[in-house]
């Protein structure tokens, strides 16, 4: 029985985890607690009984939200909740039935695209290089996800890929699916076809799907592709308990077949939904949601973000102007290193940006003013080598008794492998490295009294197994899609220049849009400061549109490094404007 499902919730949140019967759609914005409001309902639910939790499936988009989910639900007491990605739902789904049906079991999912797409290059007498490969993996994955075949594919998309004309893309692509079909895989897309495929075809498998789970929620609505709103509808049948959350807003991978449309046009397909419209932000200062709102204001779906009022009223974000992109890394790190000797903890600051590209001279700059980081999205924690080796010899340790306390031991072997006390002064590798040692010292801290060394180092392999990852102390850089569902403190939002964000292959409207919502993802991710910073780089680059839409909501700090004459937020107004969308005039 959980406890505590109506407590510490806001009156519109009190109001969705009351709703337990669908159809419901939650609008929620940015940092309006919309993953608490899922949970809760759930546990509501079960606590009043209207749900039984092996019948209650949530659906998310990615492995980490749905463990979140189902460590959120565990908190308020409820287990057996099937809280999920899509796919994982469809493969458990085709692993269960498959052998049934066709008395084998189901096919292997293929492991690399890339290598497959390469090896069926091959057969068609094709040799592309591995970013060419690359895109039409991922011309195969917007395909699939958009319920398209190759010959339509072909159609819409006739200008190619790299060097290959489109019709060389088509006949790879047929290729690929030869070769996949030949050694009995399904690609990663296919595990949603061939699940809705077989809820289509057969009967038996749909009733027992439908009998087994009454009650469904879908998180982050805008980002479902038409491929998985049908496997959706075909999971609902005629039935109507579906309780959609999403802000149209963050929509931002539609270049991946997301559908933003689904969650504008739930109102439509189901007529008596009930709405429920989540605004009040509980992560950001006024001064940082009036910039967000501004942004997007006029955008179809845009909510209206306010500020709950719990962080007080902070400083107005800020915009610097840079004579180049190294002077801007160098201007943000010297920043950054300020506010980190002023007692900012490391892990409060992040680094957003539009491409990994920029994450290269940022880098570069932290490391020259002893300012360690990490690139989220890059090497996993328990596969860096300094990882695996302090694991090793932690285990090696453990066959002997303790001849001192827990963290004692751990930090006396992790010595015997290159830790200490201090940090290195200088940022880099070696400062890195150490950051992931001293990151298995602190685990080994929050132990509860009386953990083995066996105990711990066995934790330490479960933990690695599930890529439950501890947090390390330092400054993260991201991309803005990285970053999406995360918050800092202290954010810097670099690159808002034409041709970095949006970038230059963002040419029309509904490209423009995408970026824009891009930028949005990234001011909500501050909670108590923002700056945002540009350069004019070696092509003589203009301030981003954006800043020119938000320009009275952002103060101007100049920038020692920028041209004398440059244009900052407010004095390129005129020039940016010609940039500006039809609708946002």
């Amino acid at each position: 029985m959980s406890t505590g499902a109506l407590q510490g919730l806001d009156e519109r949140q009190l109001e969705a985890v009351r709703a337990l019967r669908g159809p419901v759609v939650v609008l929620a914005g940015a940092g309006t607690g919309k993953t608490r409001v899922i949970t809760h309902r759930i546990a509501h639910g079960v606590d009043t009984g209207a749900y039984s939790p092996g019948r209650v499936m949530a659906v998310t988009f990615t492995a980490k939200a749905a463990g979140e989910m189902r460590g959120r639900l565990r908190d308020l007491g409820v287990e057996g909740v099937a809280a999920r990605t899509f796919h994982a739902a469809a493969l458990a789904q085709l692993n269960f039935f498959w052998p049934t049906l066709a008395g084998d079991r189901a096919p292997a999912v293929v492991d690399n695209k890339v290598k497959l797409l390469a090896h069926a290059a091959d057969t068609v007498g094709l040799a592309p290089d591995t970013a060419t490969l690359r895109d039409v993996a991922s011309a195969i994955e917007w395909r699939k996800v958009t319920m398209r075949s190759i010959e339509q594919y072909a159609a819409e998309r006739p200008t190619g890929v790299g060097r290959l004309d489109v019709s060389k893309v088509a006949d790879l692509q047929r290729a690929y699916e030869k070769l996949k079909d030949e050694r009995r895989q399904l690609d990663f897309e296919d595990v949603l076809l061939a699940c809705a495929g077989m809820l289509e075809a057969e009967p038996q498998v749909s009733k027992a799907v439908r009998e087994q789970y009454r009650h469904f929620t879908v998180d982050e609505f805008q980002d479902v592709s038409p491929l998985q709103h049908r496997l959706l509808e075909l999971w609902l049948g005629d039935r109507r308990d579906l309780c959609v959350v999403g802000d149209a807003s963050q929509t931002i991978y539609s270049f991946a077949g997301a559908d933003a449309r689904f969650l504008l046009d739930f109102q439509r397909v189901y007529e008596d939904a009930r709405v429920i419209r989540l605004e009040t932000n509980h992560r950001s200062d006024a001064a940082i949601l009036d910039v967000a709102n501004e942004l997007m204001r006029g955008r179809p779906g845009a909510l209206h973000l306010m500020a709950a009022g719990v962080g007080g009223s902070g400083p107005a974000p800020t915009v610097t102007a840079y004579r180049d992109d190294e002077a801007e890394a160098r201007g943000v790190a010297a920043s950054v290193a300020a506010r980190i000797a002023s007692g900012a903890d490391p892990r409060e600051i992040a680094v957003l940006y539009r491409s990994h590209a920029q994450s290269v001279e940022i880098s570069r700059a932290l490391a020259d003013v002893g300012v360690a980081a990490t690139v989220l999205g890059g090497r996993r924690y328990f596969d860096l080598p300094e990882v695996r080796q302090g694991l090793m010899a932690l285990r090696a340790a453990a066959v002997a008794p303790l001849q001192s306390g827990l963290v004692d031991s751990v930090r006396d072997v992790l010595r015997s492998v290159g830790f200490t006390d201090d940090p290195p002064q200088a940022g880099g590798a070696l400062r890195d490295a150490w950051e992931a040692r001293a990151a298995l010292l602190r685990l080994a801290e929050e132990a509860p009294a009386g953990t083995t060394l066996r105990a711990f180092a066995d934790e330490l392999l479960a933990r690695a197994k599930a890529q439950h990852e501890p947090g390390l102390r330092t400054v993260t850089l991201s991309t803005l899609h990285a970053a999406k569902g995360l918050e800092w403190p202290h954010v810097h939002l670099v690159g808002l220049a034409e041709g970095q964000l949006p970038i230059g292959y963002a040419v029309t409207a509904e490209q423009v849009d995408e970026e824009r919502r891009l930028a949005y993802v990234g001011i909500t991710r501050a909670a108590r400061t923002l700056a945002v910073s540009w350069s004019r780089g070696p092509r003589d680059r203009g301030p981003s549109r954006f800043l020119t839409e938000i320009g009275s909501r952002i103060q101007d700090a100049g920038g020692a490094s920028a041209p004398a004459a440059g244009p900052t937020a407010r004095a390129a107004s005129a020039t940016a404007d010609r940039y500006r969308h039809p609708r946002s005039r």
